[in-house]
């Protein structure tokens, strides 16, 4: 049976290795037919930015543009804090397509209709 999965991601190009696992854990779980929220805050947001994730690779892992498409593609939806967004100066017509600004409402209902957090 298909679970609600929230993964929690909040590193960036900061410590990119960090920055890599919230997204492994997402695309495994997308792929594994589960529906699948990666919810970025802090410095994560910037990924999700047009170009934002171009060439980010940790030593050993799989380039981060790629588990994005793979979570993308197999029907992750990507949650960006809104908050954390405008600290960083990122507006919605900066976002990659299949991200969008999800608050803390958004956030707790989907935990409250059942998911599982992870990260």
């Amino acid at each position: 049976m298909a679970e609600k999965i929230l993964v929690n991601a909040s590193y960036g190009t900061d410590d990119v290795e960090r920055a890599t696992v919230p997204w492994v854990v997402a695309s495994a779980a997308a792929a594994s037919d589960n529906e699948t929220v990666i919810f970025l805050t802090a410095q994560s947001v910037h990924l999700v930015k047009k170009g934002g994730a171009d060439g980010v690779q940790g030593k050993g892992y799989p380039a981060i543009a790629d588990l994005i498409d793979a979570t993308v593609e197999n029907g992750g939806k990507i949650w960006v804090c809104p908050a954390c967004a405008s600290a960083n100066g990122i507006t919605a017509d900066d976002l990659i397509e299949g991200a969008s600004l999800v608050g803390a409402v958004g956030t707790i209902g989907f935990l409250t209709d059942g998911a599982r957090t992870i990260m």
